[in-house]
């Protein structure tokens, strides 16, 4: 599985796709340091985050949308289906690629961090735990990204579904107190203020393992049929 973790990985640096998510990422958070911290003389370094968490809801689609469909419009699917490797491996390997590349992005912002240090203290304890809920976030997103893109051979498509879920997600507590448990937005709030709260980590949690055996079971499905 290593091997195609290693494969999925390097494609995002030979085509544009991993070059425009780093690049639109660290674009949106240099212009939240700068409104979000610097404008304020804040030493707040998880303050980026509450901003940028909007940003991935936006961005993620680029990583995830061709995970799955461009394999099926272009028929390369049908190598995965009759791969040696399991369909469960493909699955996680193409999760955990996009994951590293979501690190290395996060890794990125560690320079905001750097410079904070030269005006202040930061709170280190606080922005650890931010970066915790960060990346938990980003891996519910990545995963129904990933969902989305195995029910489709569009990538457009995939990548509409994808944010069109986030932002459903995102206004639904505004409606009704009861959907606030379903925002995964609202959930990544209370790491920022530097709490974690078991109940939110559990819940990121269970809806990437949801979605990712989801995934399974679409393309598992999709492979009887054939």
């Amino acid at each position: 599985m290593w091997a195609v973790i290693k494969k999925e990985f390097k494609s995002y640096f030979l085509s544009p796709v991993g070059y425009v998510f780093i690049g639109l990422f660290l674009l949106m958070f240099s212009i939240f340091f700068y409104t979000d911290v610097v404008e304020y003389g804040s030493t707040n370094f998880e303050y980026i985050f509450y901003s940028g968490a909007t940003v991935l809801t936006f961005i993620v689609p680029i990583l995830t949308m061709r995970l799955f469909a461009e394999e099926r419009k272009t028929g390369t699917e049908q190598l995965l289906m009759t791969s040696p490797l399991s369909i469960t491996s493909a699955v996680l390997a193409k999760f955990i690629a996009a994951l590293f590349v979501i690190i290395i992005t996060e890794l990125c912002t560690l320079m905001y961090f750097g410079i904070l240090c030269f005006f202040g203290i930061p709170d280190i304890a606080t922005s650890l735990i931010t970066l915790l809920g960060f990346l938990l976030l980003a891996m519910s997103y990545i995963s129904f990204g990933m969902l989305a893109s195995s029910l489709t051979e569009n990538q457009i498509i995939a990548g509409i579904i994808t944010i069109g879920f986030f932002v459903l997600s995102w206004f639904l507590p505004n409606f009704s107190g009861v959907f606030t448990s379903f925002s995964l937005i609202n959930l990544f709030s209370k790491f920022v203020y530097g709490q974690i709260d078991i109940a939110d980590t559990v819940t990121f949690i269970s809806f990437t393992v949801m979605c990712i055996l989801l995934t399974i079971m679409v393309l598992q499905r999709r492979k009887s049929v054939r």
